[in-house]
Order: C-alpha cells, then sequence, then structure tokens
C-alpha cells in the first residue's frame, strides 16, 4: 500500500485585512470545537473571518464573531452562524495569549482558517495596531514591489 504524501490543503478562508490593520508580532496555531454541520459548511468554504477575534474567558481561549454559514442539509441540526468557538491550545499558550491580550494595543485575530489532516484549523495572531501613518507605508512599499515586478517582467 502506498502512503500518501500529508498535504495541507490551502487556505478555506484568509484575513488579508488583519495583516494590514495589525503589525503581527506571533502566530500559533488552534484547532477548533465545531459541531458536525458546521465542518461541513467549512469544508466547503462558507466561513467568513475578517470581523473575528480571539478572547480568553475562564482559562478558555474563544473565538469570536467569526461566520460560519449554516449547513444547507443540517436541518435541524444547524447552530447559530455566529456563536462563540472554542479553540483548542495548551494551558501554557492560553496563559501566554492572556499576559500578551492584556497589553494596550494588542488584539489577537485569526489570520487564516485551513485543513489539516481532516481537523479544521486556525492560525491566530497576536497583532498591535497599526498608526495611519504605517497604513500608508505598507501600501507605498506594496506598490513600489508590484512596478518593479511590472519591469523585471517584461
Amino acid at each position: 500500500m502506498d502512503k500518501k504524501k500529508s498535504k495541507d490543503d490551502p487556505a478555506l478562508a484568509q484575513n488579508r485585512k488583519a495583516r494590514f490593520n495589525y503589525a503581527i508580532e506571533e502566530t500559533l496555531e488552534a484547532g477548533v470545537v465545531l459541531t458536525g454541520t458546521e465542518i461541513k459548511s467549512v469544508r466547503a468554504g462558507q466561513i467568513t473571518i475578517g470581523d473575528g477575534f480571539v478572547t480568553i474567558n475562564n482559562g478558555q481561549a474563544i473565538l469570536t464573531n467569526v461566520h460560519i454559514a449554516a449547513y444547507e442539509n443540517g436541518n435541524q441540526f444547524n447552530v447559530d452562524p455566529l456563536r462563540n468557538r472554542v479553540l483548542l491550545l495548551h494551558k501554557k499558550q492560553i496563559a501566554r495569549l492572556n499576559g500578551l491580550g492584556k497589553e494596550p494595543g494588542v488584539t489577537i485575530v485569526p489570520l487564516k482558517v485551513y485543513l489539516k489532516r481532516g481537523f479544521a484549523k486556525v492560525l491566530i495572531g497576536v497583532g498591535r495596531g497599526k498608526k495611519q501613518y504605517d497604513k500608508r507605508q505598507s501600501i507605498k512599499k506594496r506598490d513600489q514591489e508590484r512596478d518593479l515586478n511590472r519591469r523585471f517582467k517584461n
């Protein structure tokens, strides 16, 4: 029997605005506690993490304000699309995130949702809010890189 190489699936959802609005200092991979119909919707790519953030309550990391659309064939087993979902992390990781999240100007945001060996994973990032001039510098840098790529392409 040939073993298939474990190849990670591409991202099902990405939060591109997070990297623009925050300077991401640290990233962490976490599992998500989902119901049966929710994981089916996630696999179908019906998830939006643009407005999501992570809070720490009672020693648990909770993913808040992430929309997972109701599964169309789920009937009575569908749950609230905007419900809070528990993230699976070690106690030390949660304690570290709790300490970092209490600093002023620091937010914990989901960056990407993907499947890894059949399980839904969330890449969360600890981000410090950018000022307006930092955002302008990011735009300027991105435009310069595009311009260089166009010149070298021709």
